[in-house]
């Protein structure tokens, strides 16, 4: 979830009581960097928001006063990286591992924001903080609490002669997770709990590279 401004911060840190559905819905584009050597540098990560966040945006930054799903130049630079003040410990939703251990990465770097049709698309970069190996290097990206769902829609690329293979979740899998730690509880305890399903629900993609 990102966490940028306060009055979006009740918002994307979740609701009073339960959720087993995402309120914020993101579509991504990746793209891979990876040197000729076969070292990952850094990922390009684009978030196009759906319709009635963005909205939320505008009418928190006071954007769009013609209601006509457009910005001026002006706007779009008091727009510019609004998503990327990320409070501290938040890891941007985004997660990279090689043979099950985490991989590092910088914060994120504004790189492009644009509206169009009333949705805000952004794009930033992420540098690795020690470059290693592109093969075997898997990426998912989600919310631990699955109030943002992300959905790797808008393409995959991979540079410096790698691919990307992007295996979809198993939402059968993913929902029985959602049944288990949420609805088997006394309601009481339900109306508390926002369990950490997100990653259950979060399409993986799995580098490879020539031998």
């Amino acid at each position: 979830m990102k966490q940028f401004l306060p009055l979006l911060a009740a918002l994307t840190l979740g609701p009073n009581g339960a959720s087993a559905h995402p309120h914020i819905f993101v579509d991504m584009a990746l793209k891979v960097v990876v040197s000729e050597p076969g070292q990952l540098q850094a990922v390009e990560v684009t978030w196009a928001y759906d319709e009635f966040y963005s909205l939320l945006i505008f009418e928190d930054l006071g954007l769009d006063s013609d209601f006509d799903g457009e910005l001026t130049a002006d706007e779009l630079e008091k727009l510019k990286g609004f998503d990327l003040q990320w409070s501290e410990g938040f890891d941007g939703d985004t997660y990279l591992t090689r043979n099950g251990e985490a991989l590092a990465i910088g914060d994120g770097v504004h790189l492009e924001t644009t509206v169009s049709d009333g949705r805000i698309t952004t794009r930033h970069r992420r540098e690795l903080i020690d470059p290693v190996a592109a093969n075997g290097v898997v990426f998912k990206a989600y919310d631990p609490t699955y109030y943002t769902a992300y959905t790797l829609n808008r393409g995959l690329e991979v540079t410096g002669g790698c691919v990307g293979e992007v295996t979809p979740p198993d939402l059968n899998s993913a929902y029985d997770m959602v049944e288990e730690l949420l609805y088997s509880k006394p309601t009481g305890q339900a109306e508390e709990a926002y369990p950490e399903v997100g990653e259950a629900f979060a399409d993986t993609v799995r580098l490879s590279c020539g031998a």
